[in-house]
């Protein structure tokens, strides 16, 4: 046999060593037999070793198995006792089988005999130095359990060691298990590419495999170290043992737990770190060397974080990586548990990205993030709601109205998913018929399946039907919807009565039919509940200057402004209480503060990755005509416009209209200041002032109705009656609702004498807006005009009730809310 010869014997632990590498066990106890006659002790240990590790593969050493391991490991251990002896100390395997005995002894659950095993083998004061792969993973686990151990038993009140250095112990324990086991990893890589260079033996390649993995006591080991840590109170260095980790450089093997350690490490710099306790990470260069430890990530090239947030989001993106990289795609049963676990991983990151992603208003990147999600989510109903809000809150309406429907789709017994997409469609896309039919919906499912949420679908309900009864001409079908929303919003005050929105909604609703004392009442009570309501303030202001309260509401207002004070639409509704009070010089100066304003957010905007608070208040200004309950078609008006001024921009530079078309929102806002501007400078008679800023306006969307309404306005003060005339024409031409425009044309229809047009205009702009005082006042001159007394003074009277009971600005510039 090859083992008679030197040569031979040699061979023959060569090939042992090998084996015992790629845990070929099997082969391991064949080879050993050679061995038997001149190395009693070294076969036991082998053969121990051997049967040790081929019973845990199949039963982990876990509280589970204890039993099971108290009959299951008899031999095993009494083959490694005979390792311990005195030949065996000699032919050195008396250390290994200790540490090995100590393995044993804590699957038993014996945990102090474990202990008193590291002690023989004097596992702490182990020199460290370069050593074989196996045995790194030998001395790894056996820190592992050592530490497990120490947890297990504290020490005894006259043990030499006090509590800390009890702690110290533990904690040095588990690091060192954590630095050999991905050093054990790392070796294992390197000989699985020697063994690739020397053979290609498809059974080599496969077995060199077997072991390149951490096992369940090395990767108990790496998660306990941060949590042992942090329970007592060492954050700091629970962070540093993360980013230790970490930035070894990835072996395989590694990949199954380093996801779990960058979400943690992420976790906790989200719950513990501040900007004031942050310490960024240590280059690795300055890392301390030692046989003992992995190799570490170097480079001059390598990101280091500088803050709390940059490192919070680098970690996240990175176990979103990977989390989509181990993502199962195969739907075969056989493989439902590994994708269930790899989609909860999954879901946990992506829940950690939406937290932080957006507090940063990060909402691009996010959204790439759930884009690549979609692949291995396709049924996961909590993945697609939370792309549905990622799109909304990025601007992407129609594309989170129509993920929001596959939610509905997938969760068909849930009342909160058509609630939001009925937000959504009321409040982003005017669609007001299929949000009304979504809050019927709801309704449905939540008589079924109560969740809590019945009020909500009937204030949603309401709201539906209010923005359908101002869209309608006809009285009857009007006056069906209002019905509708008051019976609506009553059930919902009668299921809550002490939600805000409710009374808030009541109070609009009675704004609207006029009813304004009831309106005052219920607005008061939205005001009671929730003192800071926006929208309940704005009501209110509203109503004041409809009972021509005028100081009262300057007051408010001025309270109001005090609580927001970058609020664009409050100052767009000061500006008009100081118009009406003919304070033109103080509604300049506002006017301008708010473009100053402008100017400063968006510059803020441009130079950073955050947006800035006021900006986001002007760009929730920007979209007031299309969230607002009228304007049926504002929206579509609002896109025809977009499109025409870009085709007609072509004076405009073209790095100018890719900022315009980019954040449409911004230079929206900016375009209704200049022509407020322009409108403040024409009754101050500036003629050439407001030329300017409609020219200012111009240079943003020149196609506007508005654009053309100023432009008639400025015109018409010059007495150029017929160029106002066709100006208005094309300010109804593009939006056919415009209330302004309408009362202009038949007024100047009315100075060129043509006196039955005008009428035809003017009626038509009452039946839009039968409550408009100035309508009626010109249909009563233009009537007066051709001799018909009677109803021209019918007209008149109309324009005086009107006006006694209309606000500086008209209620339906409130935007539709469901804060």
């Amino acid at each position: 046999m090859t083992g008679k010869t030197p040569k031979g014997k040699l061979i023959v632990e060569n090939d042992i060593e090998k084996n015992r590498e790629e845990g070929n066990w099997n082969r391991v106890i064949e080879l050993a037999d050679i061995l038997i006659k001149p190395k009693p002790p070294l076969h036991s240990f082998l053969v121990g070793e051997a049967k040790l590790e081929t019973y845990l593969e199949q039963n982990p050493p876990i509280e589970k198995n204890i039993e099971k391991a108290k009959t299951g490991l008899i031999e095993c251990k009494n083959h490694l006792l005979e390792a311990i002896t005195e030949q065996g100390d000699k032919c050195g395997v008396a250390l290994d089988g200790h540490l090995l005995l100590g393995k044993i002894q804590y699957t038993l659950g014996d945990f102090e005999g474990a202990l008193k095993h590291f002690t023989e083998a004097d596992l702490q004061g182990l020199t460290e130095k370069t050593l074989a792969p196996r045995s790194i993973r030998i001395i790894s686990e056996s820190f592992a359990i050592k530490g497990l151990c120490l947890e297990k038993v504290p020490p005894q009140a006259e043990s030499k060691f006090g509590h800390k250095e009890w702690l110290e112990q533990i904690k040095r324990c588990y690091e060192l298990a954590s630095d050999l086991g991905i050093l054990y990893l790392q070796q294992q890589d390197k000989l699985h590419v020697s063994n690739s260079i020397i053979t290609s033996s498809a059974v080599s390649h496969s077995s060199s495999h077997r072991q390149n993995h951490l096992g369940v006591l090395i990767e108990t080991a790496i998660l306990r170290v941060p949590m042992f840590l942090f329970e007592n109170g060492k954050m700091l260095e629970a962070v540093m043992f993360y980013r230790n980790i970490l930035s070894a450089v990835e072996a395989n093997g590694a990949h199954i737990i380093r996801p779990t350690l960058c979400r943690q490490l992420a976790e906790l710099l989200i719950r513990g770190a501040t900007g004031l306790s942050y310490t960024p990470p240590l280059d690795n260069k300055k890392a301390i060397m030692s046989p003992w430890k992995p190799n570490k990530y170097t480079g001059i090239n390598i990101f280091c974080p500088r803050n709390e947030f940059e490192e919070i989001i680098l970690l996240l993106l990175i176990s979103e990586a990977m989390a989509a990289r181990n993502a199962v795609l195969s739907q075969s049963s056989e493989f439902k548990e590994a994708r269930l676990r790899a989609l909860t991983n999954a879901i946990a990151v992506y829940d950690l990205l939406t937290v932080v992603l957006v507090r940063w208003r990060q909402f691009a990147l996010l959204q790439e993030s759930f884009d690549r999600a979609m692949k291995f989510s396709s049924d996961e109903n909590h993945i697609w709601i939370q792309h549905a809000l990622c799109l909304e809150a990025a601007g992407q309406y129609s594309r989170a109205f129509s993920m929001m429907k596959e939610v509905i789709r997938l969760a068909k017994d849930q009342t909160r998913p058509k609630l939001i997409a009925a937000r959504i469609a009321y409040q982003r896309l005017n669609k007001i018929d299929e949000g009304l039919h979504l809050s019927k919906e709801s309704l449905e499912c939540e008589t079924q399946n109560p969740n809590n949420l019945l009020s909500r679908c009937y204030l949603y309900i309401g709201i539906g039907a209010l923005c359908k009864a101002s869209s309608l001409r006809a009285k009857s079908s009007r006056d069906s919807f209002n019905t509708l929303a008051h019976e609506s919003f009553t059930k919902c005050r009668q299921l809550d009565s002490g939600d805000h929105l409710v009374e808030y909604y009541l109070g609009l609703h009675a704004a609207f039919r006029c009813q304004i004392s009831l309106a005052v009442s219920h607005a008061k009570n939205a005001l009671n509940l929730f003192p800071e309501h926006l929208p309940s303030l704005h009501l209110m202001i509203l109503l004041l200057t409809a009972q021509k309260q005028m100081k009262e509401a300057s007051e408010l207002l001025d309270s109001a402004l005090q609580d927001y004070p970058d609020n664009i639409w409050l100052h767009f509704l000061k500006i008009h209480l100081e118009l009406n009070l003919q304070n033109t010089e103080t509604a300049l100066v506002i006017a301008k503060r708010m473009l100053s304003v402008w100017k400063t957010c968006s510059n803020y905007q441009s130079s950073s990755d955050h947006s800035d608070n006021r900006l986001l208040r002007l760009q929730e200004f920007s979209d007031r005509e299309s969230n607002s309950l009228h304007a049926p078609h504002s929206s579509t008006v609002a896109k025809v416009e977009q499109a025409m001024s870009e085709v007609a921009a072509s004076s405009i530079n073209s790095s100018l209209r890719r900022s315009i078309s980019s954040s449409h929102s911004s230079w929206t806002v900016q375009h209704k200041i200049w022509l407020l501007l322009a409108e403040i400078y024409l009754m101050q008679d500036q003629i050439s002032s407001a030329t300017s800023c409609l020219q200012e306006a111009i240079n943003i969307f020149p196609l506007s109705h508005h654009i053309m309404y100023m432009k008639g306005r400025i015109q018409e003060h010059k007495n150029e009656f017929i160029e106002a005339k066709q100006s208005y024409q094309n300010a109804v031409s593009i939006n056919p609702c415009h209330i302004k425009s309408l009362q202009r044309l038949g007024l100047m229809y009315h100075y060129l004498n043509n006196q039955r047009l005008a009428e035809k205009i003017l009626r038509y702009a009452a039946k839009l807006d039968p409550w408009s005082s100035e309508t009626w006042y010109n249909l009563g001159t233009v009537l007066e005009s051709v001799g018909e007394a009677q109803s021209a003074t019918d007209c008149l009277a109309t324009a005086l009730h009107a006006e006694t009971i209309s606000p500086i600005m008209p209620y339906n510039t409130i935007p539709i809310t469901f804060e």
